[in-house]
């Protein structure tokens, strides 16, 4: 996923990055979240910090914000872009920096005491954001320097007042005083849902553990999983022997293993149940009160509904075009996902009689052995040729090396705020110092699930500041002393989310809200999904994928079969995301008086993927609606469609990396200077027109690298 578009939304309009405060805390040591930090590249010291300086810090950092704001509406010049435009870019950073580092907790380490302190913290900044969004006076001098300067303003600096300015359009500054009122009012309870969302669905995931008394239950795990579910009941309080924890996701990877099919039901049910009302957990009186908030906030902005309203300033622009793009892909896909099911059936039939009938917690079981018998291929016997550390070093660096010149050294003196982290250094291929790279690889009850990137700081000329990026994941750490093994879709995670991190580290723009990844959500994943290209390149691969025990590379007969299977039945994977999209494109398209009640949410959930040809008992959503955090607790609602949208493009460019040379200096040379290093500084489109020489994404290469 994205930079973490995760962070919470309502901090959107008021982060901005790094001054001195000098402020006491209640022991009266100064607080180091307001204190300017001595570490490379302004890093922040987690060996200073104490949970309980987060709450003062942000007080008194939205203090600053506020007095920074005071002083451009107090201007009694005329408004000017330097006293106005970057008056306002440059407010409030100390607030920018001590929220980074905190909703970086929220989301990878949230501690009871972090989980109280966002409690807190919430409305407050919601009250921020409100009072900037609707300051009159601020807005006006802000449109003074809009309507009077943008045509003769030139680069980064006219992009710089237009974002501002549409900012400020978009979250409702030309509405009347009534509906801004209003609006006030929908901003706070939104984000009281989500900070209810936030606690509620990470509680009902980790409650979802289905717990294990036998080993022999287990039979078809590996070794290494069985470790695994050993140790997890371990962390989780033992009430069993083993314990099997249900991940982010629809669909449990477990399952491609285990032998024991009421395991396997029991598993899958504890997936799709976790949050719905079937257990103490129910998100769906969240669920239809944001969607319906949404309708309403759109309708005060004279729009029929929230995705209309949302995606005006992306590259599709209109839900039509989204709908236009989805039917196509649809239509192709609905044959292939069909036969697939039944060959898997059909395969099932063979061991399990006639009369077998495949369900969905089947599917993965049966469609690995048909995997081992028709390409005689399984996850467990590749695995040992991916243990995490040479992933890193050996494949998402050495690629990052060959295709940008980019060099890392580990920091072992910076801290973090977690012994599974690492720091690495990140320097250019003249030897000069880049950028500051963080890793947060294993899983664990404080941290959400998912995998996402985001920083510390963003990079900007104009602060002299240098990007410090981290990237987050969910993989299982082995017990003491046995190596970390991946599957390979958790490989291909690691690029994937490394491509945005790269977007922020070979960021080279002047302003920090046009920097790195500030770019529409259906653009912002192209990196990362093209950057998961690299992972099967042969230089690449065979540098990465060496066993963890002899250190020998993949045979070559052995990685043949096992590239030729990344495709096997490749139908599953594309149906889970358009599911999931059209179930997010549903909810939002609603107006605030057509949303259902959370009794309702179900069938209208039924109803919607009925309507779109993708009601599929075998290939349901990636996510259903009841925790769905993307759409409900993220920034994509009404924009998973992004992950689909931008793979078209990140094909495209994968297709001209491999015609130039996949990992020749000069072609990742082209593609930072025309794309990565360019922020949200020129039109996206002609961004990528410019190095791919197309003047359209060509949508038919998708299907094709999907093997369909």
């Amino acid at each position: 996923m994205f930079r973490k578009i995760m962070t919470l939304a309502v901090t959107a309009a008021v982060l901005v990055s790094g001054m001195v405060l000098f402020t006491a805390c209640k022991n009266n040591r100064e607080n180091p979240l307001l204190q300017e930090s001595t570490l490379p590249f302004g890093a922040p010291d987690f060996s200073k910090i104490k949970a309980s300086d987060y709450l003062p810090a942000i007080e008194e950092a939205i203090k600053q914000k506020r007095e920074d704001i005071a002083k451009i509406v107090e201007n009694k010049d005329s408004a000017t872009f330097e006293n106005t435009i970057l008056a306002f870019e440059e407010s409030g950073k100390p607030l920018e920096r001590v929220c980074h580092i905190f909703f970086a907790l929220t989301e990878a380490d949230k501690t009871p005491e972090i989980g109280e302190t966002e409690k807190k913290v919430i409305p407050m900044l919601t009250d921020l954001e409100n009072e900037i969004s609707f300051n009159k006076q601020l807005f006006e001098r802000i449109k003074t320097v809009y309507d009077r300067d943008y045509e003769t303003l030139q680069g980064e600096d006219k992009k710089l007042v237009e974002e501002i300015y549409k900012d400020f359009v978009f979250n409702g500054a030309l509405l009347s005083e009534k509906d801004m009122q209003r609006m006030k009012e929908i901003n706070l309870r939104i984000s009281d849902l989500q900070q209810q969302w936030g606690d509620l669905v990470p509680d009902a995931t980790n409650d979802a553990v289905v717990w294990v008394e036998k080993k022999e239950d287990l039979a078809g795990l590996s070794e290494a999983d069985l470790a695994q579910c050993a140790k997890d009941a371990e962390s989780l309080g033992k009430k069993a022997p083993y314990a099997i924890v249900i991940v982010n996701t629809t669909q449990q990877p477990l399952l491609a293993n285990l032998d024991n099919r009421d395991l396997r039901r029991r598993v899958y049910e504890a997936s799709i149940h976790r949050a719905d009302g079937t257990n103490k957990y129910n998100s769906y009186p969240l669920v239809v009160e944001i969607a319906k908030l949404r309708a309403e906030q759109a309708e005060l902005m004279g729009y029929k509904n929230y995705a209309s309203y949302s995606l005006e300033r992306t590259m599709a622009k209109t839900p039509e075009n989204i709908y236009a793009f989805l039917k196509k892909l649809i239509s192709e896909y609905t044959p292939k996902a069909d036969a697939e099911t039944k060959a898997i059936e059909e395969y099932a039939r063979k061991t399990m009689g006639a009369d077998f009938k495949l369900e969905p917690y089947d599917r993965f079981y049966y469609s690995a052995k048909m995997k081992k018998e028709m390409l005689d291929i399984s996850e467990d016997e590749v695995k040992p040729y991916f243990n995490v550390d040479s992933v890193l070093i050996n494949g998402v660096f050495f690629a990052a090396n060959k295709a940008y010149g980019l060099t890392f050294k580990e920091r072992t003196d910076i801290p973090t705020y977690h012994s599974d982290m690492r720091v690495f250094e990140v320097f250019d291929k003249d030897g000069k110092q880049k950028a500051l790279f963080y890793c947060d690889y294993f899983r664990r009850p404080t941290k959400r699930g998912g995998a996402w990137m985001d920083a510390f700081a963003e990079q900007s000329r104009q602060r002299q500041q240098l990007p410090i990026i981290f990237n987050v994941c969910n993989n299982a750490k082995a017990p003491e002393g046995q190596p970390s093994l991946l599957t390979w879709d958790e490989v291909t995670t690691m690029f994937h989310e490394f491509g945005h991190a790269l977007h922020g580290i070979l960021s080279d723009c002047q302003y920090n809200k046009l920097s790195g990844t500030s770019v529409a959500r259906d653009f912002v994943e192209m990196p990362s999904q093209f950057n998961e290209s690299f992972a099967t390149i042969p230089e690449v691969f065979d540098n990465y994928a060496r066993h963890y025990k002899t250190g020998e590379p993949m045979p070559a007969e052995l990685k043949e079969r096992m590239l030729k299977s990344i495709n096997f039945q490749s139908a599953y994977a594309l149906g889970e995301n358009l599911a999931a999209t059209c179930v997010d494109l549903a909810w939002h398209m609603l107006g605030s008086k057509e949303v259902p009640t959370a009794e309702q949410a179900v069938q209208f959930e039924t109803d919607a993927l009925q309507k779109v040809g993708l009601l599929n008992e075998q290939i349901p959503p990636r996510y259903y609606t009841s925790y769905f955090n993307h759409v409900w607790g993220g920034g994509y609602a009404a924009g998973y469609y992004s992950y689909l949208w931008t793979e078209v493009l990140a094909v495209n460019i994968a297709d001209v990396f491999a015609k130039r040379g996949a990992l020749a200096p000069e072609t990742g040379q082209d593609f930072c200077d025309k794309v990565l290093s360019r922020g949200n500084t020129g039109d996206l489109m002609q961004m990528f027109s410019d190095f791919t020489g197309m003047q359209q994404p060509d949508a038919t290469a998708l299907l094709k690298a999907r093997g369909l």
